[in-house]
């Protein structure tokens, strides 16, 4: 096909006939598809089709080029309707109609029910309501630090609305200056549940233009309408633009038309009859004996996504000294800084940090004086910032979210687990985790960490036991392509030594994920410990060995991925005891309890870690009441030793 662009005012009968042919095709396709899947979402995909048409024939794609890094993106945030995105893409040339309507749903074939990044055409994996123009916000800012002069277009739901993430999207794009993203909204007034105003009454557009967009109310269905509202968009360098296109659900077969029903249930065999009646098509087009053959062969196969994580050099590592105190968040923060400048070669680094109010307990600070534009600051709003970091993390961008860990993590986990799904790098820098938060009491105890991030499949997890491994931690962090989520207290911490008194995580130490560090030996038992608690637990383990007693001391950073050598050798022990800042139920004890039991060792064990929600107070203080101080510690492991 021709494609068009945005040059010319008004739209030429050329495309006009495309339009109403292909709307007419792509009417069939959806009602098809879902009807042999006998599910899927057909009522929005038809009052939607009509400015997915437009947008899609004048946006710059190109179906023989699908990730052209120049090329626009759209990014449909009401990913139930796929069986419109996914038709309007066939009929331009991206994969053949057919190929679409006998696999769609179906299992092993990359038609899913939302639409999927792994299809050719589509930007970003959505079906969590809410997250698309966040998402759109992340590619546009990798474009500005790029260079690349590019649109971005998110067609939305009505109900979707509703969701307040929206509204922390609006306000960063408006503030970043975001002028290239032009949202639209499918407003046919029904959800599952019926009418929009009866579920959750909202004035749509006041709330868009209260944050500084310019609302432009347009016929849904009217391609000319359509095609003026979004070519004044394009063209405006003053802020972003959002179409309430008026619209009706079911469009192009009356008996769907304006019923709810229809948002999420295809046709029965009796109204795909009607359909076939109401087209004005002739009976074999609607034919689906060909399709349903095609159901059982081989499925053509679709392109793999590109990799697009750049080359980062790790710089040079610093050594805390012995003597040294200092916080892991600021060795994160110097790290940090390093590694932007070992990559700026005079220019920007390929670095963008996001943060949400925290510069200066997250230590980013220093990021943002050196690299000002590769700096966002979000304000408060987490879940917004947490989607946009995971869409920059996928277009060639070292994407950074630093928070702390109760919202960075506890509260954007969905976020993290989209991005996931999109097969995102971005990095989380949570600070504040644990009973560390000390003062702040329990709505700010991260303590279940280990336990969330764990389900996210992705999600590489590192807790580093001072600042010297935060430091080596962070660059391996940086410089490899993957989600990795580094969770770090709030205290200042002892350097951890060897028996000679020198830095053990410094110097020459390489950090890789998955070791061990044994920083005692012996065979009296281990201490198995994570993160901020390990200075403590080499306290006490020191006191038990001035005793007598050969207690060994070991780290383990990465709770979800330990080495099975390491496995083997803590199986040599007559029991560990395993000391975190953490949930017991779901951090470092029951990560080495599973991983000990699927390697076939039984060994006795005791965890050592937060029980329940802990008061206010100084973090030595709130230790010493849960009995993770070094007093505690020590007096648990002897009388466990005794036991055994």
């Amino acid at each position: 096909m021709r494609h068009w662009n945005w040059e010319r005012e008004h739209l030429d009968e050329e495309y006009l006939a495309w339009h109403a042919e292909t709307a007419r095709a792509c009417r069939r396709d959806i009602v098809q598809m879902t009807h042999l899947a006998n599910s899927g979402h057909p009522g929005g995909s038809l009052s939607s089709l009509d400015f997915y048409l437009v947008m899609y024939a004048h946006a710059n794609i190109d179906p023989q080029r699908p990730w052209f890094e120049e090329r626009d993106r759209i990014v449909v945030s009401h990913g139930h309707t796929s069986p419109g995105v996914y038709s309007v893409l066939a009929r331009l040339g991206y994969f053949p109609p057919e190929e679409v309507i006998a696999r769609f749903r179906r299992p092993n074939h990359v038609f899913e029910g939302h639409i999927e990044r792994e299809v050719p055409g589509v930007e970003w994996t959505t079906g969590n309501l809410g997250q698309g123009l966040s998402a759109a916000c992340g590619m546009a800012i990798g474009h500005r630090l790029k260079g690349i002069s590019a649109q971005h277009y998110v067609p939305m739901g009505d109900g979707e609305q509703q969701k307040g993430q929206i509204g922390e999207a609006r306000r960063l794009a408006v503030k970043f200056g975001l002028h290239n993203i032009t949202a639209i909204v499918d407003y046919n007034r029904l959800q599952i549940g019926g009418a929009t105003s009866d579920i959750m009454p909202q004035n749509i557009g006041a709330g868009w233009e209260s944050d500084g967009w310019k609302v432009n109310e347009v016929d849904g269905h009217d391609p000319v309408a359509i095609h003026k509202a979004m070519r004044a968009a394009v063209h405006d360098e003053a802020a972003p633009h959002v179409l309430i296109a008026n619209t009706v659900m079911g469009k192009g077969f009356a008996f769907m038309e304006d019923i709810a029903d229809f948002h999420g249930r295809a046709a029965n065999d009796d109204e795909y009859q009607q359909c076939i009646k109401l087209s004005g098509d002739s009976a074999e087009d609607w034919d689906l004996e060909p399709l349903r053959q095609r159901i059982a062969a081989s499925p053509q196969p679709c392109a793999e996504l590109p990799s697009t994580y750049p080359q980062i050099a790790a710089g040079t590592p610093r050594t805390y000294a012995a003597d040294q105190r200092t916080d892991n968040r600021s060795a994160f923060g110097n790290a940090l800084l390093d590694v932007a400048e070992a990559n700026a070669a005079g220019q920007a680094p390929p670095i963008a940090v996001f943060d949400c109010d925290l510069e200066g307990s997250v230590k980013t600070g220093a990021f943002r004086k050196a690299f000002p534009n590769h700096f966002f600051e979000a304000g408060i709003q987490e879940h917004n910032t947490a989607t946009a970091a995971g869409a920059l993390s996928v277009d060639g961008i070292v994407s950074v979210f630093a928070d702390f860990g109760v919202f960075g993590i506890a509260e954007t986990y969905n976020q993290h687990r989209l991005t996931d799904i999109n097969h995102g790098h971005v990095k989380v820098a949570c600070t504040h985790v644990g009973l560390d938060v000390g003062e702040d009491g329990k709505t700010h105890q991260c303590i279940d960490y280990v336990g969330v991030l764990h389900n996210i499949f992705g999600m590489q997890i590192i807790v580093p036991a001072d600042p010297n491994q935060t430091d080596r931690a962070v660059r391996h962090m940086l410089a490899t392509p993957g989600m990795f989520t580094i969770a770090m207290g709030r205290s200042k911490l002892p350097t951890i030594t060897d028996e000679s008194g020198q830095p053990f995580f410094g110097n020459a130490y390489t950090f890789r994920p998955g070791q061990g560090d044994w920083i005692r030996n012996g065979n009296a038992g281990a201490v198995v410990a994570m993160g901020t608690l390990t200075g403590r637990a080499l306290e006490a383990v020191e006191g038990i060995r001035q005793t007598g007693d050969n207690i060994a001391l070991a780290h383990v950073a990465t709770p979800t991925e330990i080495a099975p050598e390491f496995l083997d050798e803590l199986a040599q022990q007559p029991f560990i005891v395993t000391v975190e800042d953490h949930s017991v139920r779901t951090g470092l004890g029951a990560c080495i309890a599973a991983a000990m039991f699927a390697r076939g060792h039984a060994i006795p064990h005791l965890r050592l870690g937060v029980k329940q929600y802990a008061p206010s107070g100084s973090a030595e203080s709130v230790y010493r009441s849960a009995g993770l101080d070094a007093d505690g510690i020590r007096d648990s492991v002897m009388k466990f030793a005794k036991q055994t």
